[in-house]
């Protein structure tokens, strides 16, 4: 029973978490004897639990919480939207690669090429072509995610077997029932790959860009706490929350995959 405990992964984790939070708190203690003010370096984890709960303000109307919270709002959904539009087009893209050789020869190295371009270097090129700050995020967010939906489905439509496409073709099947009834669901799992790894990104692509430009949102406000121009707390409220965003958008799409593929999670049991 101990060695089942001790092997389990949620015990390997919580280990992991221990062993953070402990280098965290030395590295506090070593600090606060060097520096005077060591909560504009690296506070305390209690300092930073504290200031969630404190109903001081670090603006005119708003808490540390409130003031994080507003602006995760607005990142959020400009993150989101980018998502949806990043998804349904890299699956688009995918089919019409798959369908047709000539698309696929024409798309793909532009997809790599994309893919190696920093986001930092790619938002003031969309910002030119957009001209409006909101919809450069938008944009930047959508593009980083079509790129792995993109490339999984692709994948995932190739890895179907000869065979079952033989077998549809011997009953005189058109294309369009081909892909309506094996190679979109085949793909789907393939999907879900692909949206799994893209949620954490749009929401870090989001957050990097808002540092650029103005107009509110949580990387806006990383900037300006760092600089000073409000409590330094705001700062590491931000970084904890950016980190339990991107990791609960990675468990939603693994709870959506199982509601919508349930034989992935036949599988896993199997295992």
């Amino acid at each position: 029973m101990i060695k089942k405990i001790l092997k389990s992964p949620k015990f390997v984790t919580f280990i992991w978490v221990l062993g953070l939070m402990i280098v965290w708190e030395l590295g506090a203690f070593v600090i606060a004897g060097t520096k005077r003010t060591p909560e504009n370096v690296l506070p305390h984890l209690w300092q930073i639990l504290q200031s969630v709960f404190t109903t001081k303000k670090v603006t005119a109307t708003q808490t540390a919480l409130q003031l994080v919270l507003f602006n995760a709002g607005i990142t959020l959904g400009r993150a989101l939207i980018g998502f949806i539009f990043g998804a349904l087009f890299g699956y688009l893209l995918a089919i019409m690669m798959r369908r047709f050789a000539a698309i696929e020869k024409i798309a793909f190295p532009y997809l790599m090429l994309i893919q190696l371009i920093p986001i930092l270097g790619m938002a003031p090129v969309v910002l030119a072509i957009t001209q409006d700050i909101n919809k450069s995020r938008i944009v930047i967010a959508a593009i980083l995610t079509f790129y792995p939906v993109a490339v999984n489905t692709l994948a995932g439509l190739k890895a179907i077997e000869k065979e079952k496409l033989e077998l549809f073709y011997s009953y005189a099947a058109r294309s369009f029932e081909v892909y309506q009834k094996l190679m979109i669901p085949a793909s789907i799992p393939s999907l879900f790959t692909g949206l799994k790894i893209a949620a954490p990104m749009a929401v870090t692509a989001s957050i990097l860009v808002d540092t650029l430009q103005g107009g509110g949102g949580l990387g806006c406000m990383l900037s300006q706490s760092l600089k000073h121009a409000m409590s330094i707390y705001v700062f590491w409220q931000i970084v904890f929350f950016s980190a339990f965003v991107g990791i609960m958008s990675f468990y939603l799409m693994v709870l959506l995959e199982k509601l919508f593929v349930p034989g992935a999670r036949v599988s896993k049991k199997r295992r």
